[in-house]
């Protein structure tokens, strides 16, 4: 971890739960930032599901438990809000205009206080209920019956919440007042499906193992992934294999003779991007 701490100073309040809220408020703690995480009464339901990640993802930040809908919940959480310099939030707006967190109304009483807002899609769907899976979905990015086995476009918000983050609170630095930025999460696994929607990784794509140097290949035991994209990997492979055409069937041969583990060291040995596929 850096010992450059940029946000050192800086306090933040989350109300986010699950997961990319969450994530991009560890990165802004990991850099130095004050973060205080609002629970509601059942908690966190990511502590129940994947305690591990739960812990992981939330050490070092003061856990409130607040019912913003009970008596003295906002009240409780106005006082938090009242010396921080951002509010992050994983709530649909009309869910956070319910609760008097709408923009119109944070402003006015904080007029120092940047939110940023994670949604699902972007205005004027903004209240549109989705999930990481209904995202990746509707952009291609799905190979039924299979489940993904990551959470993309969580992940990617994450990442992008974090940025969006720390643009705020670079401008809170600098002294300008409070201001709103929306980071919708389907936008960020259309950042996400660009290489499909470009047509390089889909059925006849470039890089969809149509390319003999980019594929996915079978071993004596498992399954390698080969990745001499560039010329000088694709023509060192070439002459190490001392194949005087690279095809995915010359290729396919040749990577049956050894084990995974085998083929992987020689790469190594070599210079040529190669991995073992993990099961």
């Amino acid at each position: 971890m850096s010992e450059f701490k940029p946000l050192q100073g800086m306090r933040i309040v989350t109300l986010a739960l699950n997961v990319p809220g969450p994530l991009a408020a560890k990165r802004w703690t990991d850099l130095g930032a004050t973060v205080i995480k609002v629970e509601p009464l059942g908690g966190d339901p990511m502590s129940i599901y994947c305690k591990d990640w739960y812990k992981d993802i939330n050490k070092g930040q003061p856990i409130h438990t607040i019912n913003l809908k009970g008596s003295g919940g906002k009240e409780s959480l106005d006082n938090l809000l009242e010396h921080s310099d951002l509010l992050l939030t994983a709530q649909r707006p009309a869910a956070l205009e319910r609760l008097g967190l709408d923009w119109p109304t944070l402003t006015k009483k904080h007029p120092q206080l940047n939110h940023l807002a994670i949604v699902g899609y972007p205005a004027p769907n903004e209240n549109e209920a989705g999930h990481d899976l209904t995202y990746m979905a509707a952009l291609g990015l799905l190979s039924p019956p299979k489940m993904p086995k990551t959470l993309m476009a969580d992940m990617a918000g994450a990442e992008r919440a974090a940025f969006e983050g720390m643009a705020l609170l670079m401008g809170r630095k600098a002294g300008q007042k409070g201001q709103q930025t929306l980071v919708a999460l389907s936008e960020a696994a259309e950042y996400m499906a660009q290489p499909l929607t470009y047509k390089l990784t889909n059925e006849t794509g470039l890089l969809a193992g149509t390319l003999p140097e980019y594929a996915l290949y079978k071993s004596r035991d498992g399954w390698i992934a080969l990745a001499a994209l560039e010329t000088h990997f694709s023509a060192r492979l070439k002459v190490a294999l001392n194949l005087s055409e690279l095809t995915n069937l010359a290729i396919s041969e040749k990577l049956k003779e050894r084990t995974a583990a085998q083929w992987v060291t020689w790469a190594k040995e070599r210079d040529i991007p190669m991995a073992a596929v993990k099961s």
